[in-house]
């Protein structure tokens, strides 16, 4: 699930290539693909998981600079974060992130970046902040669940079947 926001751009950049980066060739494409985007897969919390995976932040400094992705991060801080107090501990926390203080910057925790989980990363360098390394590692651990796909597909075997049981 974290991966969601590099995955999408990464399928853009190729598609544009691919039509030789001929914007009226793509442009239908990219009106299919983000229409999709912005009713399902758009979240706060894809958001928050991109910006507190150490291999995309650390290697993309822009992402301090976009909204979109603050704004999903700081609007699950204060869903997922239910004391006000850490809530602020959590903010004045990011900026010893964002500078590459403590442990963050080791040349150890450098290398780790894109070597080990973005979970266990928080786990063993994040202890410098520990507001954030909780809320890091509660985030980027949480999976995805195709429940509602499951749900969706049973009420579809069960509209199929009392058709069949009606047929017959």
């Amino acid at each position: 699930m974290g991966y969601i926001y590099e995955a999408m751009d990464r399928a853009k950049e190729a598609i544009a290539k691919s039509f030789n980066n001929n914007e009226e060739k793509y442009k239908d494409i990219f009106t299919i693909i983000d229409r999709r985007w912005e009713l399902q897969l758009h979240r706060p919390l894809h958001a928050a998981r991109y910006y507190l995976n150490p291999s995309f932040y650390y290697s993309n400094p822009s992402i301090q600079e976009d909204d979109e992705i603050v704004n999903g991060l700081y609007s699950c801080i204060t869903k997922m974060v239910a004391s006000l107090d850490i809530q602020d501990k959590i903010l004045a926390e990011l900026s010893k992130h964002k500078r590459a203080e403590a442990l963050f910057g080791q040349p150890l925790a450098i290398r780790q970046r894109n070597k080990i989980s973005p979970v266990e990363w928080w786990d063993n360098f994040g202890q410098s902040t520990p507001n954030l390394q909780k809320f890091a590692i509660r985030i980027l651990g949480l999976t995805c669940s195709a429940s509602e796909c499951e749900r969706n597909w049973s009420v579809f075997e069960q509209v199929s079947f009392s058709l069949l049981y009606m047929r017959m």
